[in-house]
């Protein structure tokens, strides 16, 4: 059965990809006010990045999606030699289904395999133990763990496990027993900064917000649904939380007015490298890939993957000449005007978003 739902999760996945071709987000509220000589030279620029004990040469990294399938052997092949040939960092998809039987296990093993040198996350689910967060770091040779927390796509699976007051506890216990660092995500639903500052209070030092605006797991599993053949089993689908959940941007947004010291990291219907300088400007210090990379990855294999990073990676450079920021953190302080839907969600939170439209520069 976990096998069966993997597959569907890829194909449900890259059938989203398509549908968002072209489509606007959160990411299209936040605009840079243009200063028209602001601007420096693109070998001036440095656009590494500290996240945790890695430095990154670019602020990119594959996020975790998929494991456990014949289906999902290639695309991991693929991820894994376009991550050991340009640098960039990468996670598995959710290394339990490995776990509960090891005959899955070549398609995440493959991400070590062709990428021995790399930085490489193994992927566990929060309801998991520290035993499984061992066993799944030792499965990869991983130099970090993501735990990811989906108690939204949890209720609406099937399957799914609705069991969630354990989950706190459970990380505690794995971040102070893994010998590896730690980082916890959503899965495409957010991290407020209320859940943030519990997450800092169990020793938790880096989160990926993983916001809404990609891939909708919600809507994956209400399509792994049968179709409702009555009234009555329409009431059955969870049609109606599909739009639960925080953008990238909400998060990055009520972060900024935290005074945790946490790493942030971001993800969640990154489009283009314009929306990864935008999350950056917000206050994240990488920013995740995982549609865009699932679908080229499926569409182009090895070739295609490598080509796709290292032209955004080129292209966050010249972002940056263009605002005039030499670093990541030069970032922070750009101008942004933040409109639409997501200033209009922000100040329902009290969040002053005037604030970013003039920003001190560094």
């Amino acid at each position: 059965m976990a096998q069966s739902r993997k597959d569907d999760h890829i194909r449900l996945a890259a059938a989203q990809q398509e549908q968002l071709d072209g489509a606007n987000n959160a990411f299209d509220d936040i605009d840079f006010i243009h200063h028209a000589l602001a601007g420096i030279d693109a070998d001036d620029v440095d656009t590494s990045t500290r996240v945790g004990p890695w430095t990154f040469d670019s602020p990119i990294y594959i996020n975790g999606m998929t494991g456990g399938t014949d289906t999902a052997l290639p695309i991991n092949t693929a991820l894994a030699k376009a991550a050991a040939a340009t640098g960039v960092p990468m996670a598995s998809g959710s290394v339990g289904v490995a776990l509960d039987d090891p005959e899955t296990a070549p398609s995440f093993t493959v991400i070590r395999e062709h990428n021995p040198d790399g930085i490489v996350w193994a992927n566990l689910g929060a309801g998991r133990t520290l035993d499984h967060a061992k066993a799944a770091v030792d499965l990869l040779a991983a130099d970090g763990l993501q735990l990811h927390v989906n108690p939204i796509q949890e209720t609406v699976m099937p399957e799914g496990s609705r069991n969630f007051s354990s989950w706190l506890s459970l990380i505690e216990d794995i971040v102070a027993g893994l010998n590896v660092p730690v980082i916890v995500k959503e899965v495409g639903f957010g991290l407020s900064a209320k859940t943030v500052a519990q997450l800092h209070d169990i020793g938790v030092e880096i989160v990926d917000v993983a916001g809404s605006g990609g891939t909708n797991f919600a809507r994956i599993e209400n399509d792994r649904t049968p179709h409702p053949s009555s009234v009555i089993d329409a009431h059955a689908k969870f049609d109606w939380l599909e739009a639960m959940g925080l953008t990238a941007v909400d998060c990055l947004l009520d972060l900024a007015q935290s005074t945790q010291d946490v790493t942030v990291l971001a993800s969640g219907g990154v489009r283009n490298p314009l929306d990864v300088v935008r999350a950056q400007a917000l206050g994240a210090s990488a920013v995740g890939l995982a549609g865009v990379m699932l679908r080229v990855a499926m569409s182009d294999g090895v070739d295609g993957a490598i080509e796709v990073l290292n032209l955004w990676k080129t292209r966050i450079r010249q972002i940056y000449a263009l605002l005039g920021a030499r670093t990541g953190h030069g970032l922070t302080a750009t101008d942004v005007m933040v409109t639409g839907d997501s200033a209009q969600r922000a100040r329902a939170r009290n969040i002053d978003v005037t604030r970013f439209a003039d920003r001190v520069r560094i």
